[in-house]
């Protein structure tokens, strides 16, 4: 179950207002904005609300939309996904299946192996730099 029994109070009081509106209603950052959309850094991405491990640096790749992206999770019950017919389109959200964090979506138009690209919001993120 993981934090997904916090009120919004509770997420109100642990995250910003933006990481509030992305993560707990849904919202999307504006492309390119992101922190993490250009780093080339190796590491790890986690969950900003609950710092569950969700990507590999390794499976980042720069898909030219404005969000970080990615071509698999680290652990695919890590990132969850939930049909979504919001905005006149049918899309797959991911979340985050330990607290229940909205991440973004996933498309079926990345690179091999996978052919996924999971499109993420970087507020929705925090990093761990890989220790040398």
């Amino acid at each position: 179950m993981g934090n997904k029994s916090k009120t919004k109070d509770e997420w109100k009081a642990i995250l910003s207002s933006e990481e509030f509106r992305v993560l707990i209603e849904k919202g999307t950052e504006r492309p390119y904005t992101g922190q993490f959309n250009a780093q080339e850094e190796v590491g790890t991405y986690t969950c900003k609300a609950c710092k569950t491990p969700l990507f590999s640096s390794v499976a980042k790749f720069d898909a030219g939309c404005g969000w970080p992206s990615f071509n698999q999770a680290i652990d695919k019950t890590s990132v969850g996904q939930i049909l979504d017919k919001t905005h006149g389109m049918t899309r797959l959200e991911i979340v985050c299946t330990n607290c229940g964090g909205h991440l973004g979506h996933v498309f079926n138009d990345g690179p091999a192996p996978t052919g996924l690209r999971y499109c993420v919001n970087s507020v929705s993120l925090d990093f761990e730099a890989e220790k040398k």
